[in-house]
């Protein structure tokens, strides 16, 4: 769920289809293979995914290990979800001008050589700096992996379901994350999370060799708007994880940075975020809605990592062994719940989703010290199936709604949506669990299902069936 791909409107059926050696620019005539650049791919996503959620059920043991308190645990997280949402609004830009090839292979390079700074870290702060350059990494890799993968099929059906393959990927990695990190965490200790990133990175960076050597494409770059986005998600980050007077000051910076973002964006003509499209009602909906899972679903990951261990008592592998039921059901729901949008319409299974993880959340509100950690993975299961329910149709709605022109525009805003808004959910609510746990977790699922409901609200804007 951490991650959804945003392609053209074939459905993901057909054979794959191989694409021809050929020789690339530059006389490129290595052989190539579509199967072997699928699996590159697949495996960036793969790790880039992973990493987004790994980390939360390692961060008792971080903390434990490098002190910091629970802002510092917060930022362990934030780093990484801030530069990967923020940056990503002009990486497929990047990708294009310098080929997807070479800002994949980058990509992976840095991404691999700062887990390793990761793992190594002596203090938080250098962990925390190590989490952002992942962050930054992960935001090239993300569209050169998707460019990659367009580029190996010559035909929209075999395209269509390579991209499906590929976004399954991501999938898979969200359902193997937590417990992935409670492993890594028990059996080794918090680095390991990290450093199991190299051998990966690795194998990646070797596949990528039979990929196809990508032609570079002439694509604008917002520079400003770019730097002005990091500028206001940044201090809005820090404001809310920090509070205080230093709180303030940051959030009159966010203001004031986002203020003079939507002046120059007005006058851009190539704009990071294309402010027209929001006159759309279904683009401000489906984004709202994609919001408001984010901040339910990753907030929900990251209190019930501490929750687990903090609370509870559990090692680290139990508490990602708890988990795995809702992920598990991940993938199979997201496919489900795009079959019935292209069937009814994205209106019915939204508001069924948002309903259904409303419901869930509130009946974690009984939670405490003595409830059985297995009713408890259970009870986790109706918030990610909603939210699952959720996603595919939305993204198809707002895709409907932009022309063909704006389709990855469109997919890079809604995404960053989903990713700031999630790390804003981990900030906000780390700072709510921080003096009593259970009270400030119990105020952090209601804030979670009023977003979800007033999110479905809104769904019911949208227009009926097709």
């Amino acid at each position: 769920m951490a991650t959804n791909s945003l392609t053209e409107g074939s459905r993901p059926t057909g054979r794959l289809t191989r694409r021809a050696p050929h020789p690339g620019p530059g006389g490129d005539k290595r052989r190539t293979s579509p199967g072997l650049t699928l699996t590159a791919a697949m495996l960036g996503l793969a790790l880039i995914t992973l990493d987004a959620s790994v980390v939360n059920v390692a961060l008792p043991a971080i903390g434990d290990s490098l002190g910091g308190g629970m802002s510092g645990l917060q930022w362990v997280v934030d780093a990484y979800t801030l530069a990967f949402a923020a940056l990503m609004l002009s990486t497929g830009a990047l990708s294009d001008r310098i080929g997807a090839t070479r800002a994949y292979a980058i990509g992976i390079t840095v991404f691999t050589l700062a887990s390793v700074a990761c793992g190594l870290a002596p203090s938080l702060p250098v962990l925390i700096g190590a989490r952002g350059v992942q962050g930054v990494a992960a935001a090239v890799v993300l569209p050169a992996s998707l460019s990659l993968v367009r580029q190996a099929y010559s035909d929209a059906a075999g395209r269509a379901r390579a991209v499906a393959m590929w976004a399954a990927g991501g999938s898979v990695a969200v359902a193997l994350g937590p417990v992935t990190g409670g492993a890594l965490t028990t059996a080794w200790d918090w680095s390991g999370i990290f450093f199991i990133n190299v051998p990966l990175g690795a194998v990646a960076l070797v596949l990528l060799l039979r990929a196809p050597r990508s032609e570079r494409r002439p694509a604008p770059l917002d520079v400003p708007g770019q730097l002005l986005a990091v500028l206001t998600l940044t201090a809005l980050t820090f404001a809310v994880i920090e509070g205080g007077t230093t709180g303030l000051a940051a959030l009159v910076v966010a203001v004031a940075a986002g203020a003079v973002f939507l002046r120059t964006e007005a006058r851009q003509a190539h704009p990071v975020v294309p402010l027209a499209l929001f006159r759309d009602r279904t683009v401000t909906i489906t984004v709202a809605a994609g919001a408001a899972c984010s901040v339910a679903f990753y907030g929900l990951i990251f209190v019930f990592s501490l929750f687990f261990q903090e609370v509870q008592g559990r090692s680290a592998l139990w508490a990602g062994l708890m988990f795995l039921p809702m992920t598990g059901l991940i993938a199979v729901t997201n496919i489900f719940a795009g079959k019935l949008a292209a069937r009814v319409g994205p209106r019915i299974p939204m508001l069924a989703g948002q309903s259904l993880a409303v419901l869930g959340l509130l009946a974690l509100l009984f939670a405490d010290a003595g409830t059985p950690a297995l009713g408890l993975a259970f009870l986790m299961v109706p918030l990610a199936l909603g939210c699952a329910l959720t996603i595919p149709p939305l993204t198809a709605a707002m895709m409907d709604a932009v022309p063909a022109d704006r389709a990855g525009l469109a997919a890079g805003v809604l995404n960053s949506a989903r990713q700031v808004a999630g790390g804003l959910g981990i900030a906000a609510f780390g700072g709510l669990v921080a003096g009593d746990f259970v009270s400030g977790m119990r105020i952090s699922l209601l804030i979670a299902a009023a977003l979800l409901a007033a999110s479905g609200v809104a769904t019911l804007g949208l227009r009926r069936g097709r």
